[in-house]
């Protein structure tokens, strides 16, 4: 019997600008919406409460009397968007990672649901406010119509934010849909590392360059140099510099890199039908990897190295093709010969080590992928399939005919132009 999972995807699209009158009603309206957040955030975290229903029976009808205005179900909306907030520094609090005995209300955005918003046609959507219903145009996008136009449903729940400098409502729309998970045939890993991801496909290894060592060196050095003039001239803290970071788009650049590498990885597993193989890691693996490290920049390098963040992007991009995923443990997969169990010298910082008890020369990358093909067989994968049929070549020729190769070497600019492993692996040639 098939698994089957529900998928949601958040689009944001723009109104088009609205006139002055029309937008100070939303003005308004988020004014109203931030004091009742700010008002429950302090008493939901002085008395505990993290239950959405608990805080609006306690909260309901003062919060009406207060706000006769406001439609009921914007209490409602108010209370779920606070116990979020609650629940989530409530956590950070435990483990001792919060910075104040309060959650600070920074940025709001107005919840709505299916009783406060509805669509009014393809291109434009009504929004209840204290006002009565408005009509917003919408400025679309190619994202939008994909989504609209394929087996995506829209749900009834929406966000929206406001862009005062532009007059325009940011709004958050999600889409869901149902898909079913198969039983894997075979698997395919991915091992995550600071500059590129291996993947092995059917005994073949694939390195695809992602450059985020140079991104985040590159944001690194451009950072330091605004700092260096900026903080001399007018503060630390100065509008100026802000201004400047936020034009710089680092975040942005990774987003696209990991979003495209998990499209490809998990395009190449549903085709044949396998299972994703990736490694267990910690709530904050970066933090455990520089705990012994004093260089700075080195640091800072390993922080940014977006080692979680790929891997979300694949966790994600697999449950929406219905692709299942398999964790096993990392623990010295790059230090022990998957074929002898003993122990892989590398010498002069070099990729290539040789086994110490066969005398087989291992590629890093590629001792470091077989061993995670091996334990998700072994049973550390919750389907894993047996043993049958899995072989590797344990010759003592330094790289041997088959598990001892290179990887093929896939640079950045081919991947990222073609999304697909066929297709970037025929330009290649």
């Amino acid at each position: 019997m098939r698994r089957v999972i529900e998928v949601t995807r958040t689009v944001i699209v723009k109104s088009t600008p609205l006139p002055r009158k029309l937008f100070r009603v939303f003005v308004e309206l988020e004014g109203m919406y931030r004091n009742i957040v700010e008002q429950l955030v302090l008493y939901a975290v002085k008395n505990g409460i993290t239950s959405f229903t608990r805080l609006k029976a306690l909260k309901y009808r003062e919060l009406r009397s207060l706000y006769p205005q406001l439609l009921s179900h914007y209490v409602y909306t108010v209370c779920q968007d606070v116990s979020t907030r609650v629940k989530s520094f409530l956590r950070l609090k435990r483990r001792g990672l919060a910075k104040s005995d309060y959650p600070a209300v920074n940025r709001v955005s107005i919840w709505l649901d299916d009783h406060l918003w509805r669509v009014r046609s393809l291109t434009s959507i009504e929004i209840a406010t204290h006002r009565g219903w408005v009509t917003i145009e919408l400025e679309l996008h190619k994202q939008y119509w994909r989504y609209l136009n394929s087996s995506w449903r829209l749900a009834s729940e929406a966000k929206v934010k406001l862009d005062k400098r532009n007059r325009q409502l940011i709004i958050y729309l999600t889409f869901k849909k149902s898909v079913e998970a198969y039983k894997p045939r075979g698997f395919t890993v991915a091992d995550i590392n600071e500059n590129h991801v291996v993947v092995l496909v059917d005994d073949k290894v694939y390195l695809f360059e992602t450059g985020f060592r140079d991104v985040v060196l590159g944001y690194y050095y451009r950072r330091k140099r605004i700092q260096e003039r900026y903080d001399k001239l007018y503060g630390v803290n100065c509008r100026v510099k802000r201004r400047i970071f936020r034009k710089l788009k680092e975040r942005r650049k990774k987003s696209d890199l990991k979003w495209k590498l998990a499209n490809i990885i998990v395009r190449v597993a549903k085709e044949k039908q396998y299972a994703i193989v990736l490694e267990k890691l910690g709530m904050n693996p970066a933090k455990e990897m520089i705990s012994r490290v004093k260089d700075d920049q080195l640091r800072h390098r390993i922080y940014q190295a977006s080692f979680k963040g790929v891997q979300k992007a694949i966790e994600e991009k697999a449950r929406e093709y219905g692709v299942p995923v398999i964790y096993v443990n990392p623990r010295n997969t790059s230090k022990i010969c998957p074929i002898h169990n003993a122990k892989i010298i590398y010498s002069n910082g070099s990729r290539v080590g040789r086994c110490s008890e066969g005398g087989e020369l291992w590629h890093r990358d590629i001792v470091a992928c077989y061993n995670l093909l091996l334990r998700a067989h072994l049973g550390d994968g919750s389907v894993a399939p047996s043993l049958g049929g899995f072989t590797l070549d344990g010759s003592s020729i330094p790289l041997g005919s088959t598990a001892t190769h290179d990887p093929t070497g896939i640079w950045e600019s081919l991947w990222m132009r073609w999304k697909s492993l066929d297709e970037t692996l025929k330009n290649l040639k």
